[in-house]
């Protein structure tokens, strides 16, 4: 099984790849999880909802083309699904026993196109608050380290 974090945007600053990095070097290699970063649509000005729209379909296009074949979706989004580290553990444990990698999906400046989300297999809260996307970066690698460790019987995690 792997994992991919498919995040719009690059040239993070350096506090967030090394948090990011840390956590996926931390992960077991029967559950590897790697970065894939989309460049966001270029933004002009003061864009209005018809561009923004444009944007977001852009972005789609290329996070779609970036997808491995017969991945399980997952984007992540405020208005999504929560769940604790268990259940997260839990669904790892299904998507295992599908055999399906499962691709993590982080939008940009603003968000995820609607179809996107429309397609998800799964749209996944971290939080009710909005996050800066390289914050999601890491907190997303954490909670997969987490879970993963809870598989596992690490003592990372104390419950």
């Amino acid at each position: 099984m792997k994992f991919l974090a498919v995040a719009v945007g690059h040239r993070m600053p350096t506090w967030i790849n090394a948090g990011f990095e840390e956590y996926a070097r931390r992960m077991p290699r029967e559950a590897r999880l790697a970065l894939i970063e989309i460049k966001p649509e270029a933004r002009s000005g003061r864009a209005g909802a018809a561009t923004v729209q444009r944007m977001l379909q852009a972005e789609h296009k290329r996070i779609s083309a970036a997808l491995p074949a017969g991945c399980c979706t997952v984007v992540l989004d405020e208005r999504g699904k929560s769940f604790s580290t268990r259940q997260l553990a839990d669904r790892i444990t299904r998507w295992r026993e599908a055999g399906c990698d499962v691709a993590f999906i982080i939008g940009g400046a603003d968000g995820t196109a609607a179809t996107l989300k429309g397609q998800a297999d799964l749209l996944w809260s971290l939080s009710p608050l909005t996050l800066p996307h390289g914050l999601v970066r890491i907190v997303l690698a954490e909670q997969l380290y987490r879970a993963v460790s809870i598989l596992s019987g690490h003592p990372y995690h104390r419950e």
